[in-house]
């Protein structure tokens, strides 16, 4: 697992800002296995651009997930250890932000897995959440992933939900970051998320985690 917070091309707060402000944490999930996805990088550079005040943490267990199994998912079972993980991890968070590829107009399996495992917990229901869509081109994964979020009781934060148009160009993080064409949107998301974190006046804390 990654967890970054400021680097040299995150904008500073000024003195006063950083009296001012609490500190916020993003659980960043990308919805691709691939070591080097535009997916990924793209969350990564969200880390590079956020304000200090905010720690992005890159979920690294997608792979390690065992397939849905309701059995597991009753009262009294006990959850997979990387299942336990993954919802500590959304709990603990004030906000998560997904950036997922298209697969055959489709969300990957391996992410929509992971989402069937937080259905039924108290970790992601009324969490803000953005989406991030790298490709202009893909309509249908944004959409379902849409869906299904309101319907897991999340808030979905318009403003955190939008289309990074990479479109195949093979960026790193550090690329991403360094172009403001791409890391001012990426700066915004942050912001919007912040805003409905502080609008919603549920820290991580008070969900728990089950």
């Amino acid at each position: 697992m990654e967890t970054f917070n400021v680097s040299s091309l995150a904008r500073p707060l000024s003195r006063t800002e950083q009296y001012v402000t609490r500190s916020y944490t993003i659980l960043a999930i990308s919805g691709s296995l691939r070591a080097r996805s535009s997916n990924t990088e793209i969350l990564r550079a969200v880390a590079a651009v956020a304000p200090p005040n905010v720690t992005v943490t890159l979920y690294d267990g997608l792979a390690e997930l065992p397939h849905f199994n309701p059995d597991l998912d009753q009262p009294g079972a006990i959850a997979p250890e990387t299942v336990t993980r993954l919802r500590a991890l959304v709990g603990a968070a004030d906000a998560v932000l997904i950036s997922s590829p298209e697969y055959a107009h489709g969300v990957p399996g391996s992410l929509k897995n992971a989402l069937d495992w937080l259905v039924s917990g108290s970790e992601i229901p009324y969490k803000p959440v953005g989406l991030l869509n790298v490709s202009s081109r893909s309509k249908h994964a944004h959409a379902s992933l849409d869906e299904t979020l309101r319907t897991m009781s999340t808030v979905l934060v318009p403003d955190a939900s939008i289309t990074v148009p990479l479109d195949g160009r093979r960026l790193s993080a550090d690329a991403i970051a360094a172009a403001s064409e791409f890391a001012d949107p990426l700066r915004a998301v942050v912001r919007a998320l912040i805003r409905a974190v502080d609008i919603s006046g549920r820290p991580a804390w008070e969900v728990g985690v089950s």
